[in-house]
């Protein structure tokens, strides 16, 4: 077998995984199905991963990597708050819902999976708070940029940005209806825009 790196290994087997997992479900995907999606030996995959959970938490900081990198793609934060969240909601919906729908019930299963096997504090934490950590941080950089101030706390803002992209997904995936999702994504930006009121900042 050719040497691999050891980064591009991890980056390997955590792509199968996400494979395996979109396919299958996070409770029927095993390390050694994962191994014979990425063509490795399962000792290889072990001394990568140890365990199920290392993986997954793994495959989480990847999924989350790809969500920033949709986010921030060509984004120009000097144009406001609304710009901002038009953008990543559009970003977000166009590349990884619209494009991707079993990598979202991947991560549904995933969160709901570690809720009932770890309860507070385990991967469905981790997830939820990165992925509103990183849309707050973006929309206040963004209104920073712009001389904008926001009505309600950034952190709230996220929370509720997720909300309601959580609950579009979901309707989606159950009944995909391309136009009737577009009109309710834009009305549901203009609801979350209408909260966070941005204005400029006087002096």
């Amino acid at each position: 077998m050719a040497y691999v790196k050891a980064a591009q290994r991890e980056q390997d087997i955590v792509a199968a995984a996400i494979r395996v997992l979109s396919s299958v479900g996070v409770a029927g995907t095993t390390l050694r199905g994962v191994a014979t999606e990425a063509g490795i030996p399962l000792g290889t995959l072990h001394y990568v991963f140890a365990t199920k959970d290392s993986m997954l938490r793994a495959v989480i900081n990847t999924v989350t990597a790809d969500v920033v990198a949709a986010i921030e793609s060509d984004a120009a934060v000097d144009r406001g708050l609304v710009h901002a969240i038009r953008h990543a909601v559009e970003r977000v919906w166009q590349g990884l819902v619209a494009d991707a729908p079993g990598l979202q019930i991947m991560q549904y299963e995933l969160a709901m999976y570690s809720v009932r096997s770890e309860g507070k504090g385990g991967l469905a934490q981790l997830q939820y708070e990165r992925y509103t950590s990183l849309v707050a941080d973006f929309w206040e950089r963004a209104a920073r940029a712009a001389g904008e101030r926001c009505a309600v706390e950034f952190a709230t803002l996220g929370r509720l940005g997720l909300a309601m992209m959580d609950g579009l997904i979901i309707q989606y995936l159950v009944n995909p209806d391309p136009d009737r999702a577009k009109r309710d994504l834009d009305r549901a930006v203009d609801m979350l825009v209408a909260y966070a009121d941005p204005r400029s900042v006087v002096g």
